[in-house]
């Protein structure tokens, strides 16, 4: 499809096609496991780029299936691994067992074209069958697996590519794609029928990271946003308060002389240098988040995400600094510029009276405030309980105590044959390891977004088009539901007779037994088929029924899954291999390598973890958004009680000699502190309907985020309007009781 299409008018300067793959790269005797890229000859030329070394990769290296072993390295490999050495030109790289011959490097800071990939190497992609053993699918035209790209011609527009390339494909499908479908109904024909490719930008890469990050990327800058807010608030409120006290300075500098323009240009530098000093020491509180942040996240997502600041972050905060002690230093400045002097000095000991907008102004920035702060605290809210949520899902499993690894003989060039040797030794070493007490291995990893399946058939299940017969699948090893810890609940495990020549047997999960209605135990006996063809002969033996544990991921519900012994499968070139142990983690997690290395000393072992570990990566992003949307809302609330505090004590500062006049003539101490406390209920109350509100469209905006819950949860809205209203008056108490104590004899001669 590819090849018709790049040979095709579609309107395009070049299409290029790439898809990633594992490698285990060996040179000089090291060898490390890594990431790949095939890539079509015209990869590099679409793209533009030149060589920091030799040549890249071209058209002419793509002619013929399985020929021209050579390779590109990334400039990140040779720099990090071969130190730069020019001397690797033409010498040989053994990339998964197949010697090849090193053409050239890439450009530095060149990262492949799917973002978080990174490859190590590039390499022919017509070398697929090479590269993954067992793989032919270059035999199956209806086998989709590569992606594409392409440049526009100059004056050319994505809706005239994208109207050319699928007249080319709709004749490719009719005439030449359909004819090869089997088993389709009428109705998914005329589907298949009208496919169309979708033509979309793409400077930022093909991933699904894009997508998947964007919302929550775009929450966290919300959030940040309204925490700025907040701040700038609190700014200048404060600059308020130190302008009114600065008035009788400000009107003595007027009548000296100094123009309004100069006063207005003193109080805005003094605001702009606060907020450079303020800038410069959030960079340093941004790269100890950073550190924090890269220190919770799996390392692969914690190498694509690029926590580090860059020049354009630091000008970023910069013109934020600015613009924020320009912005919220202005009203303040104005205010204290602007007053009447002679009034100013009348007015004596340098306590003027505040001006009634200066005070609602004041008001309103403490009950914005309260609004953003009940905002980030559902938001907070509604991350925690979801993250307690996921915490909380029973996977069926017992994830305590074990160890995971993953080993790619394959890689290394093993036949399967070799594979399954090697396999069966280490199961033996594993288990008889001191204080191991079960060992067995997995095709497919738990819990790490990996998902295998095919169409099946079962016994006493109709099939046929458009039923949906899917299954997910396992190829696992002997005593694998015995050392996870999950429940056997009819029939048994596989045994090591289970293997190559015996009758083929499988488990399978309740789900399973649910959808092709099996009828729970009485599935044991029944008979099924795992080639995908309706009307095939059903030759795998239903042997055990195991409780529904978890597959892929964490937050979704486990799918029918079937599993079979892996040493009845002759291809099998890697495996993850399971590990429980009385001895703590980190002691087993040393000595794995050990053992391997013992073994093979050229087979890296990959993704050695505990399974608790794995759990936590799984869910990585949710206990991300959870502790930063908790320490936001945490920090907003904080400079929410501050501005609260520091505009009702500067209120009381102001409105000493009035409560002494009031406290002389008969009110009480309670009185004052209820008078007090009455304009925080005022603002708590209006901010705090303000703050549902915008809560509200927070939490539908984030719904996509959370896990068994809505985003309108009343609990946590009633909560967090419990903890704010108790915060604001916390915040407010101190005032009250400082404004009840005051002596209304030295309040009356106060000035």
């Amino acid at each position: 499809m590819f090849m018709d299409l790049e040979t095709a008018n579609t309107g395009l300067d070049g299409l290029a096609a790439h898809v990633a793959f594992s490698v285990n790269l060996a040179h000089a005797g090291s060898t490390m496991s890594g990431a790949g890229a095939l890539v079509s000859g015209s990869y590099f030329p679409v793209l533009g780029l030149q060589p920091a070394l030799g040549r890249l990769l071209g058209p002419a290296d793509d002619e013929r299936v399985g020929e021209h072993y050579v390779t590109v390295l990334s400039y990140s490999y040779w720099e990090n691994q071969l130190g730069l050495d020019r001397s690797v030109l033409n010498t040989t790289l053994i990339v998964n067992g197949q010697p090849m011959t090193i053409v050239g490097v890439a450009p530095p800071g060149f990262a492949g074209t799917t973002l978080g990939g990174a490859p190590d190497v590039f390499v022919r992609i017509t070398m697929r069958g090479a590269m993954i053993p067992q793989w032919e699918g270059f035999e199956r035209r209806n086998s989709y697996w590569t992606y594409l790209f392409g440049r526009l011609r100059p004056g050319s527009t994505i809706e005239q590519v994208s109207a050319q390339i699928n007249t080319v494909y709709g004749a490719i499908i009719s005439d030449v794609e359909a004819p090869l479908q089997q088993g389709m109904s009428e109705q998914t024909m005329e589907r298949f029928l009208a496919k169309q490719i979708v033509v979309e930008e793409g400077r930022r890469g093909q991933s699904s990271l894009n997508a998947e990050a964007q919302t929550p990327l775009t929450l966290l800058f919300s959030i940040t946003g309204f925490v700025l807010l907040i701040a700038c608030a609190n700014i200048a409120n404060l600059l308020l308060a130190r302008g009114a006290s600065r008035a009788r300075e400000m009107a003595i500098r007027g009548l000296l002389g100094a123009s309004r323009r100069r006063l207005l240009g003193q109080l805005l530098t003094e605001s702009v240098l606060l907020a450079v000093l303020g800038g410069v020491a959030s960079l340093i509180v941004a790269r100890w988040t950073l550190s924090a942040i890269s220190a919770t996240l799996p390392a692969k997502e914690a190498a694509t995400l690029l926590l580090e600041l860059s020049p354009t972050m630091v000008v970023f905060t910069g013109l934020v600094s600015l613009g924020t002690g320009l912005l919220f230093g202005m009203y303040p400045a104005l205010h204290s510029s602007r007053q009447d002097l002679v009034a100013m000095l009348k007015a004596g000991g340098g306590q003027p009276s505040a001006a009634r907008a200066a005070i609602r102004f004041r008001h309103t920035l403490v009950t914005g405030q309260i609004a953003l702060s009940m905002a980030l605290l559902v938001a907070a809210g509604l991350f925690i309980k979801s993250l307690n949520n996921v915490a909380s899902v029973d996977l069926g499993l017992d994830v305590a105590s074990i160890v995971s690894f993953q080993v790619a003989p394959e890689l290394n060039g093993y036949e399967p044959a070799r594979s399954q040797a090697l396999f069966a030794r280490l199961e033996e070493e594993l288990a008889a390891m001191p204080g191991v007490t079960g060992a067995s291995a997995a095709m497919v990893p738990l819990l790490t977004g990996n998902s295998w399946g095919t169409d099946v058939s079962v016994e006493g299940y109709e099939s046929g088009p458009d039923i949906d017969s899917n299954s997910r699948l396992n190829w696992i090893g002997p005593d694998y539901f015995g050392t996870l810890g999950v429940p056997l609940m009819a029939g048994r495990e596989f045994t090591a007779g289970d293997a190559l020549g015996a009758p083929e047997v499988a488990v399978v999960n309740e789900a399973f037994t649910r959808k092709f209605n099996l009828n729970g135990r009485e599935a044991v006996g029944k008979w099924m088929s795992a080639d995908g063809g309706a009307g095939s002969d059903l030759d795998i033996q239903i042997v055990g029924v195991v409780q529904d544990a978890g597959y892929s991921h964490v937050k979704q519900d486990v799918p029918p899954i079937f599993f079979t012994p892996y040493k009845q499968h002759d291809g099998l070139g890697y495996v993850t291999f399971y590990l429980r142990s009385a001895l703590e983690g980190n002691q087993i997690l040393g000595a794995v390598p050990t053992l391997v290395a013992a073994i093979d000393p050229n087979l890296p072992v990959d993704n050695l973890k505990t399974l608790e570990q794995q759990v936590e990566d799984n869910v990585y992003f949710d206990r991300l958004i959870g502790r930063l949307s908790a320490a936001f809302a945490v920090l907003a609330t904080l400079l929410a009680a501050v501005g609260l505090y520091g505009v009702l004590t500067y209120t009381v500062e102001q409105r000493t000699r009035e409560i002494g006049v009031r406290m002389a003539l008969g009110a009480r101490g309670h009185n004052v502190r209820a008078m007090v406390l009455k304009q925080v209920s005022q603002m708590t109350a209006i901010g705090g309907l303000i703050g549902i509100v915008g809560a509200y469209f927070v939490g539908r905006f984030a719904q996509s985020l959370l896990f068994g819950l809505e985003g309108s949860d009343p609990s946590v809205m009633v909560g967090v309007a419990s903890l704010l209203a108790v915060v604001a008056f916390s915040a407010g108490y101190l005032p009250a009781r400082k404004a009840s104590r005051v002596d209304p004899v030295q309040a009356l001669r106060y000035e």
